[in-house]
Parts: C-alpha cells; structure tokens; sequence
C-alpha cells in the first residue's frame, strides 16, 4: 500500500511514517498542500491521510479542489478538531473517513486497510491489455487468464505504464512511482524491474525508447513465454 501523509507537525508525522512503514507500507510524506499536490502528480497512491491545518491552505478546500480534479483515492481526515460540524464538513468535503487527534496508531493502519478494502469491494475497472488483465483494487494481475505473482515494486510498475499508455516515461517518472521517495536504491534497481516484469508477461510488455524512457508495449506485442 502506497500511502501519502500530508501533515505539517513533524512530530506527528514521523510517527505515522514509522509506524506504517513498520507494518510494510510504503509511506511519503509532505508539509502542505502546493507539497501534496505536486506529490500527487508524480507518484500513484492508494490512500492519502490529511490533516485540515496546513500551513499553506486549508485543508478541506485542498480536498474539494482534489476531488473537484478527479482525485478518487480513499482520503483519511486527521484532525484536532472533534465537533460535529467540523466532522460533516469533512466528509461533505469528500472524505472518506475521520479520525481524531491524539489517535492510536494501530487504528490509523487499521483504518486505512478498510478504505482499501471499501474501495475493492464496489471497484470494477479492470485494466485490460491483450492477454493482460489487471485490477488496481487488488493489484492482480492475470495473463491469458492465468495468475502472476509480481512483487509490490513490479505491480507499481506496471500500473504506472498502464495509466500512461502511449506516453513514453522517463526514468525518473517511473522511479517516482515505483519506490519510496526515501529509499535508497541502487543505481540498477529500476532496470532489474523491468527485467523481472518482462520475464514474467512477456518482453513486449516494457518498451525501451533510446534516449528517453519506456512506454506500455502494444496489447499484441512481445514475447509471451517466460
């Protein structure tokens, strides 16, 4: 689960971080809304925890204008502020749960895997690519409608080429994707993604572009066998 926190107080937010990454999410974190949203135009996320006091706007309105773009990605308000009014105002807002301050931290995870799940449960949008079946809400993946075990970091790359086909993306887009933006990687690492995906759904399925990038192969493309 990829996880976006936009939080200003840097307490608070370590805290998250550490908490979920100890469970095995992969958790970025940023300090405003303009943060958040140029975060959110790199990278792909299956959640996103607000808080509604940014430094830099509110965060309700940095959430009507998300929605209003098209976000639709679960959203977890968490706030200090506890009444009722500020509650509706949440959820009218497009939130998708609200959670108080102080909070237990096992709730915030716990929490965030029943959006997941919420999500999962009403999603039908199936990525279909030739033989290649893909579900975002589960992250599985079938191909000539047989099963394909693919790591977390494979399943990030193939939804970012998924969601940009035809559009050649650079080395650095798909980094920002596919990991952490405080892993620490080694120089090859996207390269030996791109292998193992290749090995397992066929080498049409990542194209090179000299120079510039890769791009989703085409839907009949490629060598099938593993």
């Amino acid at each position: 689960m990829h996880v976006l926190v936009c939080e200003d107080d840097e307490l608070i937010a370590s805290g998250i971080v550490a908490g979920l990454s100890a469970q095995g999410l992969t958790v970025e974190h940023v300090a405003t809304a303009s943060a958040a949203r140029a975060m959110l135009k790199v990278a792909e996320f299956d959640v996103m925890v607000l808080d509604l006091g940014l430094p830099d706007e509110d965060g309700l309105k940095l959430l009507q204008q998300l929605r209003h773009h098209g976000l639709e990605i679960p959203v977890l308000i968490l706030t200090a502020r506890d009444s009722v009014t500020d509650r509706v105002d949440g959820l009218q807002a497009g939130a998708d749960d609200y959670l108080l301050k102080p909070f237990d931290l096992r709730e915030l995870a716990a929490r965030l895997h029943t959006l997941l799940r919420r999500v999962a449960g009403r999603s039908v949008n199936l990525i279909e690519h030739g033989a290649l079946t893909y579900d975002p809400s589960s992250r599985e993946t079938m191909l000539g409608g047989q099963p394909v075990d693919l790591s977390r970091r494979e399943q990030s790359l193939l939804q970012a080429l998924l969601h940009n086909r035809g559009r050649v993306l650079s080395t650095e887009q798909l980094k920002d994707s596919v990991y952490g933006f405080n892993d620490e990687l080694e120089s090859n690492a996207l390269n030996v993604h791109i292998h193992h995906l290749r090995r397992k759904l066929g080498n049409g399925i990542v194209e090179t572009v000299r120079g510039l990038g890769y791009r989703l192969g085409p839907a009949d493309g490629g060598d099938q066998s593993k």
